[in-house]
Parts: structure tokens; sequence; C-alpha cells
């Protein structure tokens, strides 16, 4: 219950929307990548990016269009596998009564898979190919609409919100290199190759900026509270189980 609370974030007003969150997100010891962005609930509503480009010392803003918010998949995820161990636990009849120890442990098996996929999606970000991140409706989110030499990747790391900005070059059909397309990933590094829009690419700088997320935090813990709470409930079933199953001679 105290996860699930977390994601239904307290209301700011009467007006029973999700109150919204101001984040920066920079890294120490440089700033060629700054960000400003606005959460609320699972989705982004406002994204604010300073890039300082190596080459020329150039100074980049892009920001979300006014119409266009982006949704944390991860997090909505997450919030529906919590909802769905509740639900578990909650859908029967006020006094119903469990017939057997196997029966509780089928039900707590049930409701640690879905808090254990919940821990995951925001533990494990998704793997994606840089044609991927290229053709994702991201891109299109910006004014002025991002350089087709910027790619941009926001997501959650653990109790972290992400945003990576990568830089890349075109590669010349005269080029000497050995092309070699990369796989998907969730960090590309500098060096790696792909073919978007019948052109050839590589990523020539990698910058990932975050911050913590303190709600995303206390989620995580409440999960993993939650994990051990289920599987000493197991546990002392298995133990008195097996006592009252011991028969002496």
């Amino acid at each position: 219950q105290e996860a699930s609370h977390r994601f239904a974030l307290p209301t700011s007003g009467s007006g029973g929307a999700v109150k919204q969150e101001n984040f920066v997100l920079s890294t120490s010891g440089t700033d060629q990548v700054k960000g400003v962005m606005t959460l609320q609930g699972d989705a982004l509503c406002q994204a604010d990016v300073n890039l300082k480009m190596p080459r020329n010392n150039q100074l980049l803003h892009f920001a979300f269009r006014e119409d266009k918010q982006w949704k944390l998949q991860q997090i909505q995820d997450a919030r529906n596998h919590v909802n769905q161990a509740i639900y578990l636990l909650m859908n029967r009849d006020v006094n119903y009564q469990f017939k057997t120890g196997l029966e509780v442990l089928k039900l707590m098996d049930a409701v640690m898979l879905q808090l254990s996929r919940a821990r995951n999606r925001l533990t494990t970000p998704a793997t994606l190919t840089l044609p991927e991140i290229a053709s994702s409706g991201l891109t299109k989110m910006f004014t002025p609409a991002l350089p087709p030499d910027i790619l941009v990747n926001f997501y959650i790391n653990l109790n972290k919100l992400c945003l990576t900005v990568y830089q890349l070059h075109v590669m010349q059909p005269t080029t000497t290199k050995n092309f070699k397309p990369a796989g998907g990933s969730v960090l590309h590094n500098p060096g790696a190759m792909f073919e978007f829009g019948s052109q050839r690419y590589e990523v020539s700088h990698v910058h990932k900026v975050e911050c913590v997320v303190p709600w995303l935090n206390d989620a995580l813990v409440f999960f993993t509270v939650s994990l051990q709470l289920c599987q000493q409930l197991k546990d002392k079933i298995s133990v008195f189980s097996s006592y009252w199953n011991y028969r002496p001679y």
C-alpha cells in the first residue's frame, strides 16, 4: 500500500491533478548538458535542455512543445504491477478463510511475481538500438526541432531520472572505417555506428545527466520490504507444514 501511494502522488490544491515536480539534471565537473525536467506522475510534461557543442562551444537550447508530454512507460508499468499485487490480496470477501498453507503459498508467489516485476521495471531500463532512439516519438517533442546530428533518450534507472544526449557525425561513403552497426543497449558509447534514413552515423560524444526522484527511492524500498514480508510468511508456513506432517513412529 505504501509503495502504491508513492505512485499516486499527493495533489496540490483541490483540482485533483497529480502535482508537478521540477528536477535539475546535471553532472559535476562539466556543463556540456544541463536540463530542467517537470515530472507529473508518470509523465514528463516539460523538458528544457541546454547543450554546449564541443566542436565550437555553440550553445543549443531546446524544450518540449507546449502541447506535448512524454509518458515514462517504466513508471506506468511499475504502478500497474503494484496495483495488481494489491488486487490479488484484496479481492476476497472480508470473512474469507484460507483452507490450506498451500493456498497461501500460491497467493504469496503470485504477489511476489507482481512486486518483482514492478521493481524490475525501475531497475532495468529498456535496451534500445540507435535507430530505435532516432525513430522514437521523443524526437518530435522538441521546439526548435532537434538537429539531425542530435539524439536524446529519457529513462528511469533505479531511483533516478536520466537524460542521455548523443552527438553524431555523418560517416562519408569514402571512409575507410568498417561499418558495424551497434546492437541494443541502455547507453551507447562513442564510436557506436548505425544506419538511419539511408545515412550512416557514428556517435562522437555521449552526455548523460541524472537526478534522484525521492518518491521512486521510497517505492523501491517498499518493494524490497514487501518481498521480504512475503518470503517470511512463506517460510513460516513451510516450517509449520513440515511440523504438521511429521508423524513419529
